[in-house]
């Protein structure tokens, strides 16, 4: 599980915080962004960013707050669509010297920044597969050979789901009727069993009188 964190929620104490807290949850891995708050989408205009060596503390604030070496840190620099491609890299660069495991810069513009990105630098790198986003979607395939260890669909499910579920109840509402769409329903069993409900009414008859 990769959390997002969004700006650690403060400073840099806070930010030590956030991370103990996170990997007290279970998480494998959080991202800490540059953006001031109240921060905003990553592919929406009107941000802000802290100046690169208040960051670079931040991150290494988080970096020095875990216990568990397999926590991974992920830095993220929204600074593209702020101060410039240039100074996400160094933003980036800083974050890297501050002991980040993952940089993810946000919101390249075109393949070639992308490309630039990708050989820039030897810490692993994400990419934020953001639908309708500033990024170009390149090919799966293309972003991999480029080095991209982590590819993020961070809405992808739920515009999908949202797009089902307005097709199927703008066609209830037109038909007066549901049960002509009984094909687009997961079996209650089927449901029942991805949920975990199964599993919990075998587990609870062993407990019983």
């Amino acid at each position: 599980l990769i959390a997002d964190a969004d700006t650690g929620y403060g400073n840099a104490l806070n930010a030590r915080r956030t991370v103990q807290l996170y990997e007290a949850a279970g998480v494998a891995a959080l991202h800490l962004e540059d953006q001031l708050l109240p921060k905003r989408c990553g592919h929406l205009s009107g941000k802000q960013v802290v100046p690169l060596e208040e960051f670079a503390q931040k991150i290494r604030a988080a970096v020095e707050a875990r216990t568990d070496p397999d926590f991974l840190i992920i830095a993220r620099t929204d600074a593209i669509a702020v101060t410039g491609f240039d100074d996400a890299l160094r933003r980036a660069e800083a974050a890297a010297k501050a002991g980040a495991d993952i940089l993810f810069v946000e919101a390249p513009t075109t393949e070639d920044q992308i490309e630039k990105i990708a050989r820039g630098f030897d810490t692993p790198l994400l990419f934020n597969y953001a639908p309708g986003g500033r990024s170009p979607l390149l090919p799966f395939a293309r972003l991999r050979a480029l080095g991209y260890a982590i590819i993020l669909l961070p809405v992808d499910t739920l515009f999908v789901a949202a797009k089902a579920m307005r097709e199927f109840l703008t066609g209830v509402k037109t038909a007066d009727d549901v049960l002509r769409f009984a094909d687009r329903y997961l079996p209650f069993a089927e449901f029942n069993e991805l949920i975990g409900v199964t599993e919990q009414l075998a587990r609870g008859d062993r407990y019983k009188a």
